[in-house]
């Protein structure tokens, strides 16, 4: 049998053999391909001739985005490439205010198709959302014509480290199709009225690693869609925004299980919510399973613990049909600190599926204005150590 490394050791070797990578890497600057850091020049053709030049090469290479502020529209960089590459931003990248322009559902940056890839720097790119957020948004469709920040798709054996992604008009970044990618001391930094700002979403994907990263926003911190496998999360910071989630799962037909995701040593401070499995009532069939939370603490964190079957925003469903969506081999373990709501574990499962196999283990959640409380539904948790609140079976 085989060593099996931890997700902290891997993040870690990745991050040396990327390292390793730049130090031995040619270098294309974008200013020799006519790239300004004047803040009005639009960067895009500079960067995408530098990427292609960096792209077709066989050996190591980088491209290198300086130092100061550029301005930059609707870019595509694609693979495949011919070797390992890097993006080296060091400047701030200014989104346009107006996208109307923009191609639909390819965002403001995509990445795709790209194998042995590092993204990293100290630079910035700049959404400029602040002057639409909450313009017709989340009511209508109108949210989700606005451009994601930063779009991964299909992408293998990657990291991104050490970048920061600013005031999206839509989600800060969303993983797409990849397989076996890291994220690094990874900023997100937006405000809590931010609306519809996810800071990383990920979807279809396997092998993801999100470590030492420090997420702001105002809506969820990370969630976790269909199709998500073997996802790690460790040594998070979250807040301001809407915790980390998991769903919402069952909206759609056909959606792909989602197996195998750890959440450790996060810290949530100021959230709307905590750590939550979230599913939708009448919907088609589906599970997930072999999920777990350990070592999370709370600074007053609205809902701190939930698994919410009946999860239905503006009433856009039907709440009588129970979800299909099964949950089982679901773990809570030292779970502490205090919540902003007196409900600070809500296990609200399916009727048609009920939840198998959910433990609970040194739960310790405090309530200021008096006893925190519990609710339970359609659930028989199991219970293990201290419980604060009093658990529904203890």
């Amino acid at each position: 049998m085989g060593m099996k490394l931890h997700p902290k050791a891997i993040a870690l070797l990745l991050l040396l053999a990327s390292a390793a990578e730049l130090s031995d890497a040619a270098l294309y600057d974008v200013t020799k391909y006519g790239g300004k850091a004047d803040g009005k020049t639009d960067l895009s053709q500079a960067l995408v001739r530098a990427w292609k030049m960096a792209c077709s090469s066989e050996d190591i290479s980088s491209v290198l985005i300086p130092s100061g502020t550029y301005a930059l529209g609707q870019t595509i960089i694609e693979g495949p490439c011919k070797a390992p590459i890097n993006l080296i931003v060091q400047g701030t990248l200014k989104a346009p205010i107006d996208t109307s322009h923009f191609k639909p559902d390819a965002g403001w940056v995509a990445f795709q198709h790209i194998d042995h890839f590092t993204l990293s720097g100290t630079g910035v790119f700049d959404g400029q959302g602040t002057t639409l957020w909450g313009k017709k948004c989340s009511h209508t469709s109108y949210c989700s014509d606005l451009p994601i920040n930063l779009r991964f798709s299909f992408l293998r054996n990657s990291m991104i480290r050490d970048v920061t992604t600013k005031d999206s008009k839509q989600f800060h970044v969303n993983v797409l199709g990849c397989k076996n990618v890291n994220f690094y001391h990874f900023t997100v930094s937006a405000p809590a009225e931010s609306l519809n700002t996810d800071g990383i979403h990920i979807g279809r994907s396997s092998g993801i690693n999100i470590t030492n990263a420090n997420i702001k926003t105002g809506d969820d911190c990370i969630s976790i869609g269909d199709g998500s496998e073997q996802i790690s999360i460790n040594d998070v910071t979250c807040g301001p925004g809407h915790g980390i989630s998991i769903g919402s799962l069952g909206k759609y037909p056909n959606e792909a299980p989602v197996i195998g995701i750890r959440v450790k040593g996060a810290t949530l401070t100021n959230t709307m919510n905590g750590i939550r499995v979230k599913t939708w009532p009448a919907s088609p069939q589906g599970f997930a399973s072999d999920l777990h939370f350990e070592d999370v603490i709370m600074n007053n964190v609205g809902n701190p613990i939930i698994i919410d079957q009946e999860y239905c925003p503006y009433n856009q469903c039907k709440l009588q049909i129970p979800s299909r969506v099964k949950i089982s081999d679901v773990s809570f373990k030292n779970i502490r600190g205090t919540s902003s709501s007196q409900l600070a574990v809500k296990l609200v499962c399916s009727a048609g599926v009920p939840c198998q196999n959910v433990q609970l283990t040194d739960i310790n959640l405090k309530y200021h204005g008096g006893a925190a409380t519990t609710s339970c539904k359609n659930i028989k948790p199991v219970i293990r150590g201290v419980q604060v609140p009093k658990s529904c079976s203890a």
